[in-house]
């Protein structure tokens, strides 16, 4: 039983880096510059921020490089994943304030705690069945949208282009077994400083 279970969760977390490597969209690669809602300009400078923040991080600790996500999304800076002690995530706080261009910061760093195999798990297994559901969703655009999982709390991070889209993410992800609680950080297109026309 428990070498059925390793081997489901094996698979999972294949099909999960797969998944995401392809369809990274507003985050990264393997998505057209033009399904982006943002300008050119507007997806450079975030590029740019994001990579100097990650930069700021790495100088602090190696460590962060496999701990610690970033994302920019119209100059907002978006943090997520776990670090050792409050001081340490208020100081990663103020080094992303610090990054020029930052027009917020939302950190959503949690205090480490020792390692559980099981929840893991169960994170990855929410993330891939959100993945899948904003995937075979018709209206939404799933390369825009990023997603974390932590504690059964999902954590979506991306740009609609409708209202109707933003909510059909925020159910699509309370739909999932298991989910405790939907942290959205999604954008409406209307909201950026500068849009495609």
């Amino acid at each position: 039983m428990k070498s059925k279970f390793i081997k489901t969760l094996l698979i999972l977390i294949l099909l999960n880096g797969c998944v995401g490597a392809s369809s990274k969209g507003v985050f990264g690669t393997g998505v057209t510059v033009a399904l982006d809602p943002r300008t050119l300009g507007t997806q450079i400078d975030d590029g740019i921020m994001d990579k100097n923040l990650d930069a700021k991080l790495l100088l602090v600790n190696k460590n962060y490089l496999l701990s610690i996500s970033t994302q920019v999304l119209d100059g907002r800076i978006f943090i997520t994943g776990k670090v050792d002690s409050p001081e340490e995530k208020l100081k990663i706080t103020k080094i992303a304030w610090e990054t020029e261009g930052a027009r917020s910061v939302k950190n959503d760093l949690k205090i480490k705690e020792e390692f559980n195999f099981k929840q893991s798990a169960k994170d990855i297994l929410i993330t891939s069945q959100l993945r899948s559901a904003l995937i075979f969703n018709k209206k939404i655009k799933s390369s825009n949208y990023s997603i974390d999982t932590y504690k059964k709390k999902i954590y979506i991070y991306g740009i609609a282009e409708t209202k109707e889209e933003q909510s059909l993410v925020i159910e699509e992800a309370k739909e999932i077994l298991d989910v405790e609680e939907v942290i959205s950080s999604i954008l409406l297109v209307e909201d950026l400083r500068i849009q495609k026309n």
